[in-house]
């Protein structure tokens, strides 16, 4: 009897050795076809960071508010950042652009809104062609608008030193100068996403 139980458990373990054989390839190229298909990490070299200190060198003034941008507001975020860099301004400028326009418009290219209209104010920085901005499609062109809002901006003495909502309403002389720096935090957060896109 050992000697049939001996061929028995060695003819079992003969099974167990073939069928690992047998199916170990098959169940290594399982393995190798599930793994083909995991999502591969893909590391990309970091685009070159935006100096966040230079962003809102004084700290934000007063409460933030922030709003939530779609799609077309996001684009007027890229149209300003770009006309910033045309005009050879740096990052502190952009801040200053956006956070104006999110004051004036809410980066919405506004048109002539009839009653609820400032005077003839239009554009992201409700700029008016009576008080020398340009025309009406100068001023709501994102890229003109930007470059007469930086335009005055640079004729600002010490624009780069003064708090946010001071250097925008030099510019923009706004009946409620202290609102532009409620914009600080989502403006500086918009140029640390889009300044390297």
């Amino acid at each position: 009897m050992n000697t049939i139980m001996r061929k028995s458990v060695l003819g079992i373990a003969g099974l167990a050795f073939a069928g690992g054989i047998f199916a170990g390839p098959a169940t290594n190229a399982e393995a190798a076809s599930v793994e083909s298909v995991k999502p591969v990490a893909v590391v990309q070299a970091d685009k070159p960071g935006v100096d966040k200190a230079k962003l809102i060198p004084h700290g934000v003034q007063g409460e933030q508010s922030r709003i939530d941008l779609d799609s077309e507001q996001v684009a007027n975020v890229k149209a300003i950042i770009a006309a910033t860099k045309k005009s050879d301004m740096d990052e502190r400028a952009a801040v200053v652009a956006i956070a104006t326009a999110l004051q004036e418009s809410k980066l919405e290219n506004l048109g002539h809104l009839g009653d609820r209209n400032d005077h003839d104010s239009q554009g992201l920085f409700q700029q008016r062609p009576s008080s020398g901005w340009g025309t009406v499609e100068q001023i709501t062109d994102p890229e003109y608008s930007t470059k007469a809002f930086l335009k005055g901006l640079k004729q600002v003495d010490g624009w780069q030193d003064m708090p946010l909502t001071k250097a925008a309403q030099t510019v923009q002389v706004s009946a409620y100068p202290f609102h532009y720096a409620q914009w600080e935090q989502q403006a500086a957060d918009l140029v640390a996403e889009h300044w390297n896109n």
